[in-house]
């Protein structure tokens, strides 16, 4: 993803402050007295092909209740006035754009929500994409994000959290482009925001992968057990990545970096430790970026794909976001999710959903490396077996559907496998 010069005044590291800020007033807190400040800040992982992911916040409402209605009594409001659009692709590598602050009764709160702005009837004002390979700077080639109902009270966010008098609490938003945007089969893009709280303290992992391996999507994971925690893509000029609010203040975690690049084996670094909240640990240098030369890392290799389709049972009345990632079992090793993707709801004549989404994953046929994290640098990677080499698990899940499906394992390295089919239920 390229990095756009157009709102680069938006975005620092430190976040930045909206002008124009106002703060609504909050009901009465838990009984302690005096007055504390919460700060609201967003960040995002890489996005699945598009050049903008662009969104237009309002507001963002905070609550002691988590059942509190949009209009119940109590709320607390920063209301950023003029809304402000933001392309949520330029906040990754561990840049914040801060949505302000406001003083809340010291008290125990559990709600938040972020309120978008509405687009104009189907024209992209408010919430819009470019796709990939698109002039950014066309307004021609803005595709409206259908914006759903419930964003116009806000996208409800569960997460408790403490208010002292005289202290301030730092909130993170990690708007996960990738996972907010469905392709209808009607053509149509929608916007289903997935958000979580995330930690504010600015920890994690950080490493330079060679530049010239950056013309190949090269997306960088921290993942624990296969699961993505946190994702970036490396800055397109000098290579480094930084996968950052990785732990909570007071926790430690360890995680398994995972480097993959389009025509290219992938690499995998298992055990990188974070050991504070403050802590910050290096995986390469630029003196030694990834991928390293001998033995050979992250090789150019031939690609086959996985496909096949997803069927919800029962039909979904609504639009849902199904999820599918292709992963793949280290010999000595962890699991771990090599490429993932946002399935493509089918519809039928009419234009409606038959329940029914397909997706196809290419994935590398080479062998991936891994190397066990260790100091000093450079980490020492070996080159996985054959019988690694092409083979992989595809796994799926649905917004609304708490069963996942797993597919066994299939061998890609002949050859497509097609039909990879199976079922989600409630």
């Amino acid at each position: 993803m390229k990095s756009k010069d157009y709102s680069k005044s938006l975005i620092g590291m430190m976040g930045f402050i909206l002008a124009g800020l106002v703060a609504g007033c909050g009901s009465g807190g838990d009984g302690g007295g005096g007055t504390g400040t919460a700060t609201v800040s967003m960040t995002d992982a890489p996005a699945c092909g598009y050049e903008v992911v662009n969104v237009t916040v309002s507001k963002v409402r905070i609550h002691q209740s988590d059942s509190a209605s949009d209009n119940a009594p109590g709320w607390t409001d920063i209301t950023l006035n003029p809304p402000q659009p933001m392309n949520l692709l330029d906040l990754n590598n561990g840049a914040l754009a801060s949505l302000g602050e406001t003083p809340l009764t010291a008290g125990h709160y559990t709600q938040l929500r972020l309120v978008l702005d509405n687009n104009n009837g189907n024209q992209p004002s408010a919430n819009w994409i470019v796709l990939e390979g698109q002039d950014p700077k066309n307004p021609n080639n803005r595709i409206p994000l259908d914006t759903p109902s419930a964003i116009r009270t806000g996208i409800k966010l569960i997460h408790q959290f403490t208010v002292n008098s005289g202290q301030r609490v730092d909130l993170l938003l990690d708007f996960d482009a990738c996972k907010s945007i469905v392709k209808r089969g009607n053509g149509t893009y929608a916007l289903k925001p997935v958000i979580q709280v995330v930690p504010f303290e600015q920890n994690g992992i950080v490493g330079f992968v060679a530049t010239n391996l950056l013309g190949n999507n090269v997306v960088v994971s921290a993942q624990v057990s296969g699961e993505i925690v946190r994702a970036t893509v490396p800055n397109t000029t000098t290579g480094k990545f930084f996968l950052a609010h990785l732990v909570e203040q007071g926790r430690s975690g360890t995680f398994d970096v995972v480097i993959t690049a389009d025509s290219h084996a992938t690499a995998v670094i298992s055990g990188v430790p974070v050991p504070t909240s403050t802590s910050i640990t290096d995986v390469s240098t630029s003196g030694a970026p990834i991928p390293v030369i001998t033995p050979p890392t992250l090789e150019a290799s031939q690609t086959h794909s996985i496909s096949g389709t997803v069927t919800l049972n029962p039909l979904s009345t609504t639009d849902e976001t199904v999820f599918v990632a292709a992963k793949q079992t280290l010999n000595s090793g962890p699991t771990v999710t090599v490429k993932s993707q946002v399935a493509v709801a089918e519809v039928d004549s009419q234009n409606n959903l038959t329940g029914n989404y397909s997706y196809a994953l290419t994935l590398p046929i080479g062998a991936p490396s891994f190397g066990p994290y260790a100091t000093p640098l450079p980490i020492v990677f070996t080159r996985q077996p054959a019988s690694v080499a092409g083979i992989y698990t595809a796994q799926a899940s649905a917004t609304g559907y708490a069963a996942k499906s797993s597919l066994s394992p299939v061998n890609i390295s002949g050859g497509d496998a097609i039909n990879q089919d199976f079922t989600l239920t409630p």
